[in-house]
């Protein structure tokens, strides 16, 4: 008995250490499926594949639609546009492109691509903002003479940009495969 106090009090002594190991914070791994693409259905002027991860949801204006992705928290909102001229279609592209140079403050980077399907009239721009901006990708596509459509990606979660990658990156994906399908009627 006389033995048990002292031997724990140098199990307590070697016990104690100030070597420690900082563990970085830890993020969820997402990993979503393969796509599956179905056709929009109305009576819009256009139509595009959109992927069946996503709800369409109708908006108050005709031709309006957000795209909600449940799993993701996240929107692709799309907006129609009819264009009168080549003046208007002016504006109405340098208002869509206005949004992604009001993000340059908290955008890391833009990085914009362009699509030119001469076969379908379908000419677009993609812009990819990097970094903790409100809005992930931004996009319009126009036959140049009467249609344009406006979109973004937005997250129902703050703007970590890693964390969020692997659904930006699926988003993109998607983006890109409606710009490739879309179709004026």
């Amino acid at each position: 008995m006389k033995y048990i106090l002292p031997l724990f009090g140098l199990l307590l002594v070697l016990s104690c250490k100030d070597d420690y190991v900082i563990k970085p914070i830890g993020h969820v791994r997402l990993e979503y499926p393969q796509p599956k693409y179905i056709e929009l259905n109305s009576d819009c002027p256009f139509g595009f594949e959109y992927s069946d991860l996503a709800q369409k949801m109708d908006k108050e204006n005709p031709c309006w639609f957000v795209l909600h992705y449940p799993g993701m928290k996240a929107n692709i909102y799309l907006t129609y546009f009819p264009v009168n001229g080549k003046e208007d279609l002016a504006v109405k592209i340098k208002d869509s492109e206005k949004l992604v140079q009001e993000q340059t403050v908290k955008a890391s980077y833009i990085s914009p691509r362009e699509f030119i399907f001469e076969e379908k009239k379908v000419y677009g721009t993609m812009f990819e903002l990097g970094g903790e901006s409100a809005i992930n990708l931004q996009f319009h596509a126009t036959d140049s003479l009467k249609n344009l459509i406006t979109g973004s990606v937005y997250f129902s979660t703050p703007p970590q940009y890693d964390s969020l990658q692997p659904a930006i990156q699926y988003l993109k994906t998607d983006v890109i495969r409606l710009i490739e399908t879309l179709e004026w009627k």
